[in-house]
Parts: structure tokens; C-alpha cells; sequence
């Protein structure tokens, strides 16, 4: 990894759109402090899109979507994308399945879930699993004392086990029933919004992240950048973001916005 300081205004020419992580990303200790915040209005005015692509819930991708000086946002890791249109006081909503295949997932993630809790002692359901549609949060530090390592693997093992997929980000185990996740739906986001296909968007998009959730990302896009805490993640990150903010969590967040920025002026 590249410290962020060799991403060049020349690599950035053509930059317009910022995916990006929010927990442990643009949060700190689980807030949303007033720097990163103000990164994202900043970002904003100067005509960059924003959206962010979290494994946080339907009900908290709702709120973030009409709320927050963004253009979307894609939730619980890829199942679904919401676009808020302002002036006509609607959301779009588009999701990776049909209702039937989610009612149907919805009972067998429900069902893992009493597993799950059964078999691995300390862990939790997310506070936020009842604002989820698609997927089955399971904690391992975020309200509860963190678990070593070897629970979070038993906890991945179980939902694999039934052949779902399993992502650990920086406070949960995220599962589902689907061949997706963050970067295919985000694909999917950047053409039916801004008509990009692959290949156009590497040179158009920058992605931020800090955990193993992101790894498709950093692996696509060759702008990628991890704030500093994704250093504690890398032996659980297939593809290692290109480059790294000397900041943590929502410090670096708003390091990156303040590069982007400069660069753009000069």
C-alpha cells in the first residue's frame, strides 16, 4: 500500500464519484464526528457524488439516503440500493432479488440465527438486525465484549456451512443467501445512474474502506484507500486497498476528502 500523499492530482483527474465505507470509515468509535460530516458536505459542493456502500441495514439506509448530503446509498452489503429523489420526495429503491427469494432467505437466516447464538457463546445479533431485510448481522464487538478470533471464524464456518455467504467487517459477521456483494452492486448503482461500465469507472470512481467486507473493492478499483485502521484488518483483506491515509476511522475519512479537494483546486 501507497501512502496517500502518492495519489497524484493526475490520478485523480477524471475522479468524480467517492464510494465509500461508513463504520470504522467515516465513523469513529461508532460516531459520526463533526470532521467527517463536514468532509462530506465539502465533497458535495464541489460536485463530487458520494455514496456510501455499508453493511448497515434497510432501515438506517433509508434515513441516510433522505438525511445525509449524499446521492444513495447501497445497504446490508450489496442487497439493495436507495437513491432519494429531493424534488420529487420519492425513494427509488432497487434490489438484488425478488420479494418471494428475500421472504424466503428471511426464514432461513432467522433460523441460523438461533444456531448461531446457541453455539457461539458471546456473540449477539446486531442491535440493528430488526432494520434488515436481506441479511443476518451477528455482533462480535460492537455491544458486546469482543470475541477472539477463533469465534468469529466458528460464526463464518456456520453460515457457510449452509452455504450462505459470510463477510466479517470491523463489529459483525454479515450473512446472506445470494450471489452478491458490495462491489456487484455497486456495479450495478453506477451503471443504471451514471451509465458506467467497468472498465469507465475505475479511472471515475475512488473507494474507501477499512475491513475484509471490502476487499472486492479494493480489489476493483484501482483508486481504493483504506484509512489507518484497515492495517489491523489485513490478514483477514484478500485485496489490499492501493492506498492508506495516515488518519483512523473518520480522521482519515476526512483526509481523503481534504486530498481529493486539493487536488481538484490545483
Amino acid at each position: 500500500m501507497k501512502s496517500l500523499d502518492q495519489m497524484t492530482a493526475d490520478d485523480l483527474r477524471q475522479a468524480r464519484i467517492l464510494l465509500t465505507d461508513i463504520d470504522d470509515t467515516m465513523t469513529s468509535e461508532g460516531q459520526l464526528e463533526a470532521e467527517a460530516y463536514v468532509a462530506l458536505h465539502r465533497l458535495k459542493a464541489a460536485g463530487f457524488a458520494v455514496i456510501p456502500v455499508t453493511g448497515r441495514p434497510a432501515g438506517w439506509c433509508d434515513h441516510i439516503a433522505r438525511m445525509w448530503p449524499v446521492d444513495g446509498v447501497i445497504g446490508e452489503n450489496g442487497a439493495f440500493y436507495f437513491v432519494y429523489d429531493r424534488a420529487r420526495k420519492k425513494m427509488r429503491q432497487t434490489f438484488w432479488t425478488d420479494d418471494v427469494s428475500m421472504r424466503q432467505n428471511r426464514a432461513r437466516l432467522d433460523a441460523l440465527g438461533v444456531d448461531i447464538l446457541t453455539s457461539v457463546p458471546g456473540c449477539a445479533l446486531a442491535s440493528d438486525q430488526p432494520y434488515r431485510l436481506a441479511d443476518l448481522a451477528v455482533d462480535f464487538c460492537e455491544d458486546v465484549p469482543a470475541l477472539p478470533e477463533a469465534d468469529i471464524e466458528r460464526i463464518v464456518a456456520k453460515f457457510e456451512e449452509l452455504g450462505a455467504v459470510a463477510k466479517v467487517s470491523s463489529i459483525h459477521v454479515n450473512g446472506w443467501f445470494g450471489n452478491y456483494d458490495k462491489l456487484t452492486m455497486a456495479r450495478r448503482f453506477l451503471t443504471n445512474e451514471y451509465g458506467l461500465d467497468p472498465a469507465a469507472s475505475n479511472a471515475a470512481v475512488i473507494y474507501a474502506g477499512d475491513s475484509p467486507n471490502d476487499a472486492p473493492m479494493f480489489g476493483a478499483f484501482p483508486l481504493s484507500v483504506g484509512v489507518a485502521n484497515v492495517k489491523d484488518m489485513l490478514h483477514r483483506i484478500e485485496h489490499h486497498p492501493a492506498y492508506v491515509t495516515h488518519g483512523h476511522s473518520g480522521k482519515g475519512f476526512a483526509e481523503l476528502a481534504e486530498h481529493i479537494l486539493a487536488a481538484r483546486q490545483n
